[in-house]
This record gives C-alpha cells, structure tokens and sequence, in this order.
C-alpha cells in the first residue's frame, strides 16, 4: 500500500527547496502536481511546480468531480485558486509519493485518501527568519508583490496555529534553520519508516 508523505509549513518555511531536494535524492517517490490560477513566478515551469490554468479549466474539472480539495486566496492581485485534480497521476496501490501543501489541503487529502495513507511532514522556521527569507525572495522577483508577501505571512499565523497542528495530530516538526540537516532527518524517517 502506497503513502502519500505531505509537505507542509509557513511561507518562506523553505519548503519547495527540500521537496525538491527529496525528490532529487529519492528518486523512487513520485509526486502529483498541484493546479493553480496565479501567475507564473520567475523561475517556474508549467506542469513542474504547478499546472497554471485558468479559472474555466478548473471550473471544468470541478464539474466533473475531479478537485479533490482546493484553496482561494483573495490576493491584492485577485482571487488565486489552488487544487489537488484526481487526474490519474497518483496509483497509490503500487508507488508513494512526496506532495507539497497547506494544512488545510493535508486535512483535505486524508479526509479522500484516509489517514493511514497521508504522512504529515512539517517543516518549521522560527517567525523573524522566515520574514527575512520572504523579503529576499521578493527582492528578486522582477515586479515585488510585498503586500502579498505580508498577507501570506500574517495568514500563515492563523493557518498553522498550535492548535490546527494539534487537532489533526501533526507533533513532529522538521526544523528548517540548517537545510542539510533537515533534509537528512526527513530522508531518514521516510527511508527507514520511523513515520
């Protein structure tokens, strides 16, 4: 039976760089691409870091009953969607997979998947760090977005308040502040089950 190990953390938690690195490193979990209605960012790439849509082609697999859970985020920019599709990427009688998400998408994803198959990886950065980190990634980006930056940040407090992380039963934390530290730590415990 296959396992569905789900990332999780604040923004700018440094989270997409460790998927990334798992994945390089364990090249045997595969991973489902997530769907999402906001632009493009420097850098990415359509069908790597997400599926950029437009609102009708999500609102089209809806219809058919393939969003398996989804987010809206009212932005200074507009309304930006993110949804996990049941499109056939995922064959969890055979493979696992790494996925990378919000603890509402994670409690989504169990509630369909069931709970014996959804692992909860949580990474942490302490709050002044991870603000740091945030403004230097906005910095780079050629048209800065800082109050979404800021937007994201203060949500983030509500989102993975103690006690979110305590009702869906999420204790251990990945603590980000050494990344070849933390990275190592999650291989361990996927590669020899301790999760």
């Amino acid at each position: 039976m296959g396992k569905i190990y789900y990332m999780m953390g604040k923004s700018s938690s440094g989270k997409d760089t460790l998927f990334r690195e798992i994945l390089e490193e364990m090249p045997q979990l595969k991973t489902v691409t997530l769907y999402t209605t906001r632009p493009m960012r420097e850098g990415e790439q359509d069908g790597v870091e997400y599926f950029f849509v437009a609102e009708d082609t999500l609102q089209s697999y809806e219809k058919q009953g393939k969003v398996i859970e989804q987010r809206a985020y009212e932005t200074v920019h507009g309304i930006w969607r993110y949804a996990t599709v049941d499109d056939g990427q995922a064959d969890l009688k055979h493979e696992d997979y790494l996925m990378i998400g919000t603890l509402e998408s994670y409690e989504k994803m169990r509630s369909y998947y069931g709970e014996e198959r959804i692992v909860p990886i949580y990474i942490e950065v302490e709050d002044g760090e991870r603000l740091m980190r945030a403004l230097k990634r906005e910095r780079q980006q050629e048209t800065p977005r800082y109050a979404e930056m800021c937007r994201r940040f203060l949500a983030d407090t509500q989102d993975f308040s103690e006690q979110n992380l305590q009702r869906l039963g999420i204790t251990r934390r990945y603590v980000n502040q050494d990344k070849q530290q933390c990275r190592k730590e999650i291989i361990e415990d996927i590669r020899y089950g301790k999760l």
